[in-house]
C-alpha cells in the first residue's frame, strides 16, 4: 500500500504509478463522464464513479488478484480501512471473472481519511474497504486506476 496526494508526488513512487496518476490529474474534470476510460486496453484502465460512502459496518472488504487499483479522491471525503494481514477466505469470490473478491471485513483493519486529491494504491491480495462514511454518508467523486500486475 502507498498513499500519497496527486499535487505533491513523491520522487520514489513508481514510474508506472505516477504516470497513471499524472494522466488522471491531465484529463479528468468535474465533466468526465462516468463508467470506464482505458489509457493502454485492459492492461491499464480507469473507472471514474461517484457514489454514496456509507457506515463502515455496511461496507465489505474487498481484494483483488491480477491488479493494483490506484483509488483517487477527486471531490468528497472517504474512510478507508485496510488489513496488514493477508486475506482470509472470501464470501464473495468473483477474482476469476471480475478480479474481486468480497469478505466481510480484513484482519486487524486500520482506518484512514481521504480528502480530494489524496490517493491511494492496493496492490492484488491487500484488503481494503472503501467508500465508508466520515460522519453523516455523502457524496464522492472518484478514479480508480486499475493496472494489471499479475
Amino acid at each position: 500500500m502507498i498513499v500519497g496526494n496527486i499535487h505533491h508526488l513523491e520522487s520514489w513512487l513508481p514510474q508506472e504509478l505516477r504516470q497513471a496518476i499524472e494522466h488522471i490529474k491531465a484529463h479528468v474534470t468535474d465533466t468526465t463522464p462516468l463508467g470506464k476510460h482505458e489509457i493502454d486496453g485492459s492492461r491499464l484502465f480507469y473507472l471514474v464513479s461517484e457514489d454514496m460512502t456509507e457506515p463502515f459496518a455496511d461496507r465489505r472488504a474487498e481484494y483483488h488478484a491480477r491488479y493494483l487499483d490506484i483509488q483517487i479522491v477527486m471531490k468528497g471525503q472517504e474512510g478507508m480501512t485496510f488489513s496488514t494481514l493477508p486475506a482470509g477466505a472470501p464470501d464473495t469470490d468473483w477474482l476469476a471473472d471480475k478480479d474481486i473478491a468480497f469478505l466481510g471485513a480484513g484482519e486487524q483493519e486500520k482506518t484512514f481519511t481521504m480528502n480530494a486529491g489524496d490517493f491511494v494504491v492496493f496492490y492484488p491480495g491487500e484488503v481494503h474497504k472503501p467508500l465508508c462514511a466520515v460522519g453523516a454518508p455523502a457524496q464522492v467523486r472518484k478514479v480508480v486506476v486499475k493496472l494489471l500486475v499479475a
